[in-house]
């Protein structure tokens, strides 16, 4: 078979971690082979040194690699300096990372005192898109470009000399109005006010560079890095990459997004640095990170997978994979949960279910519905050669090393697939890199045209449940991503109850965009640019919101992450200056520099102009 995988890795099958350019950043060494290094951010104010430095210093503890600090203006360059003198003097020789947005003076000055400096190519020297439509002929554009490098030159020139590092971080929400113009919001557009900077790098020969593309949506992020891996690799250039879905929130949902969205990339190889970006102390995103990172050690071992490759989907775009339907499972359906009961009957979990109720239950040997009628669950014998259940639903269980042996012998086993009409598959792995090989599945099942609805269940031995949320949501959260699975299960033989392994069914369904159940919150974590409390703002705002299932709120703490980072939330909630906070519907702003204390009830309010306020039963 051809191998038709777009060439953003050098395997769908085999996991393998890219092989990217070195870049030293102070005494830490990132690329290559090196580990996969772990950052967070201050959200302490730069100019007080004292708590930036705490700040600081308890991230280190907590086992980061190294700390980036919010630069938004003179001032705060300037104090890089005694910051990184007192950091010196308590024992700490980490590397520093500035942050910069809009300013490229605070960078000139900036680069002194850090060894590696953040810029974002949409406003560092381009005009930060207003969302207003604006046309560019080609001949504006070139000027444009021709500005920009005139402006940039120096400035690599100075961080060459110096042997500072250069993260070029474009985010999703905070691209150029020349770039908008020519892409509109799109991957394509993310990736080529990136590959832009990378150009005008290459020509001057320099190369100390990490990338970051993120997004608070886990679908937008995994393609647009995808497609990024992939634009470098056509013009031969393979900088290491920065991954992490920004403004993830914070508690279990941030952890299931951040989980879904980064672990997508990390299967695939991708990713020499990351950060877990949550609305709580800074400190608190790095055992997380040291989690997820760690849970793919080893996997280089993992067992053989062969598949037909022209049958992959499009990685940079979503397309949920067809399926035939089957009574409410498959075709355009929504992605239905099936509740593992575990030691629980169905009557008991009636009585302790919380949240949202499964469509399914699965007790070990049966399906259940809500109405308790069962559904035989058959081997792939019974259903070839022993189906007494022959023009009723039922569930066929698959493994992928078992059915292609199943299949060299019983080559009639994927007509007789073809052909069916109430067979739902629950698709199973036992293979270290379970990912791929699902992944391979679901190749292989396209390949041959079968439409059959495709249920994706895991089956864990877990005793903590952040150790199997990170399990769950690396091993089926790509495959979501990519539209593959009608329905998921989990099941789990330790001490993790019916509620939360349900819920977390629902939590990757939700982070992975394929079903929507609760209100979701877009926040970001918070930096010295923030004027208001973020933390106790956003749970004030989880307290009012949160039975508005249909919603997604942005919660900003200024206007670098908002209002682009909040692309396709109904309602957002800007900090503006100082006790000041800006209120939109979707990107227009209606209510600017509404006091923080009334901002809330505020927000209220203008639910209620668009008629999508109710109250809580």
């Amino acid at each position: 078979m051809i191998n038709q995988n777009f060439n953003y890795i050098d395997s769908l099958l085999r996991f393998k971690r890219q092989d990217t350019e070195i870049v030293n950043i102070g005494m830490v060494t990132l690329g290559g082979k090196y580990p996969i290094r772990l950052q967070s951010m201050t959200d302490t104010d730069t100019k007080d040194t004292e708590a930036t430095v705490n700040q600081t210093i308890r991230i280190l503890d907590a086992g980061a690699d190294f700390v980036r600090v919010t630069v938004q203006g003179i001032r705060e360059a300037e104090n890089l300096k005694n910051i990184r003198a007192e950091l010196d003097r308590r024992g700490y020789p980490n590397p520093l990372v500035a942050d910069v947005h809009f300013n490229p003076a605070a960078a000139e000055i900036a680069i002194k005192y850090v060894r590696k400096v953040r810029i974002n190519p949409g406003n560092f020297y381009d005009k930060r898109a207003t969302f207003e439509k604006v046309n560019y002929t080609d001949e504006e554009y070139r000027e444009e470009l021709a500005r920009i490098e005139e402006r940039f030159v120096p400035f690599i020139k100075e961080c060459k000399e110096r042997g500072t590092a250069l993260r070029i971080g474009a985010n999703q929400g905070s691209l150029s109005d020349r770039i908008m113009s020519r892409y509109g919001d799109t991957p394509a557009g993310i990736v080529e006010s990136v590959m832009e900077f990378l150009r005008i790098c290459k020509k001057e020969d320099y190369h100390n560079i990490v990338i970051s593309i993120k997004s608070s949506n886990t679908r937008m992020m995994v393609y647009t890095v995808r497609l990024m891996n992939y634009r470098m690799r056509l013009e031969d250039m393979n900088y290491p990459l920065h991954i992490g879905v920004t403004e993830a929130g914070e508690g279990e949902d941030g952890r299931i997004k951040s989980a879904v969205g980064s672990g997508a990339l990390l299967a695939d190889g991708i990713g020499d640095t990351i950060r877990i970006s949550l609305t709580e102390d800074p400190a608190a995103e790095i055992p997380f990170a040291r989690k997820l990172v760690d849970v793919f050690k080893g996997r280089e071992n993992h067992a053989p997978i062969k598949a037909p490759l022209v049958a992959q989907t499009n990685p940079f775009e979503y397309e949920r994979r067809s399926s035939r339907p089957v009574n409410d499972i498959g075709a355009k359906k929504p992605v239905v949960v099936i509740g593992s009961l575990n030691k629980y009957t169905r009557e008991e979990v009636r009585t302790v279910n919380s949240g949202t109720e499964p469509e399914y239950f699965y007790d070990g040997k049966r399906i259940l519905d809500r109405g308790n009628k069962s559904y035989p669950i058959l081997s792939l014998e019974d259903y070839l050669f022993n189906d007494n259940y022959t023009g009723q639903m039922r569930f066929v269980r698959v493994n992928k090393k078992r059915y292609d042996v199943f299949k060299e012998e019983n080559p009639e086993i994927i007509e007789k697939l073809k052909r069916e009409r109430k067979v739902i598959l629950i698709m199973e792995s036992d293979n270290l890199n379970c990912y791929a090989e699902m992944r391979a599945f679901f190749m292989e099942l396209d390949a041959h045209i079968c439409k059959n609805p495709v249920i994706l269940h895991r089956s864990y031995k877990e005793n903590n449940y952040e150790n199997l949320l990170i399990k769950a949501s690396t091993d089926l959260g790509g495959l979501f991503i990519d539209g593959y699975g009608d329905g998921i299960l989990l099941s789990n033989e330790g001490n993790i109850g019916y509620n939360e392994l349900k819920n977390l069914a629902f939590g990757i369904l939700q982070a992975s965009r394929m079903r929507v159940t609760k209100t979701e919150f877009i926040s970001c974590p918070g930096c010295g640019r923030t004027l208001f409390d973020i933390r106790e703002t956003l749970a004030e705002i989880k307290r009012n919101f949160s039975h508005l299932k249909n919603l997604k709120i942005g919660i900003m703490g200024c206007v670098v992450n908002g209002p682009g980072e909040m692309g396709d939330v109904d309602y957002g909630f800007v900090g503006a200056g100082k006790g000041k906070i800006n209120l939109y519907k979707g990107q227009k702003l209606i209510k600017r520099h509404v006091d923080t204390e009334n901002a809330v009830e505020e927000l209220k309010k203008l639910m209620m102009e668009y008629g999508e306020w109710k109250a809580p039963i």
